[in-house]
């Protein structure tokens, strides 16, 4: 059994879609064993706490230094012992030696075709703002893993969504999560869960 720690800052879709999906077997021989958050207000807690999930808050506000946070964040994750770490909108940047020690163990979810529309500036409507003001046709969602880079870990899964011509940075957010990041977050974990993901010299492999 898979043993999860999502992290969050915000309402929580991809927590959600997570939840639902290990309810309804999508995703299979994986529980999730705590939401951390580091912001108090987040809805995702509300959504872990009505899941019967437990939830934890550790913000950078509370700590006098980022290093004393990035100690006591590791800290609290390792004193989970979970297998698999998810960034499901989680706005902080993950401490380089938690990202050693969890070596091909920490996926994230980006709101574009990587290397599209990533790296540096580029989260939340950034991105599609990004996406209409080039005037793509296609952008989408990616699940990769974590490295010290932003957004340049090993791909996992994409999904292509189609850009219309009207529409918003809003309207367009929406639409990727419903048709790629609330499908490919679940699919991945599920296939490392499943030990059907390997990484060799930096490519992900997915076996049947």
């Amino acid at each position: 059994m898979l043993k999860l720690a999502v992290c969050v800052s915000g309402g929580g879709t991809n927590l959600q879609a997570i939840m639902d999906a290990i309810d309804n077997g999508t995703i299979t021989n994986a529980r999730i064993e705590v939401v951390i958050s580091n912001n108090k207000n987040a809805y995702a807690l509300e959504r872990a706490k009505k899941h019967g999930i437990q939830s934890v808050c550790i913000s950078p506000k509370d700590y006098e230094s980022r290093e004393a946070f990035n100690q006591n964040f590791l800290a609290k994750l390792d004193s989970y012992q979970v297998d698999l770490v998810v960034l499901a909108g989680f706005l902080v940047v993950i401490p380089e030696a938690m990202i050693k020690s969890y070596r091909n163990r920490i996926i994230n979810i980006h709101p574009s075709l990587i290397p599209s529309f990533c790296g540096t500036g580029y989260y939340g409507l950034k991105v599609h703002e990004g996406v209409l003001n080039r005037g793509v046709k296609v952008t989408g969602a990616t699940v990769h893993f974590v490295d010290e880079g932003t957004d340049t870990g090993p791909i996992i899964l994409q999904k292509a969504v189609e850009v219309k011509q009207d529409d918003t940075p809003e309207v367009l957010q929406r639409r990727v999560m419903e048709q790629a990041e609330w499908i490919i977050m679940p699919k991945a974990i599920d296939l490392i869960a499943n030990g059907r993901v390997t990484v060799s010299d930096g490519h992900v492999r997915i076996h049947e």
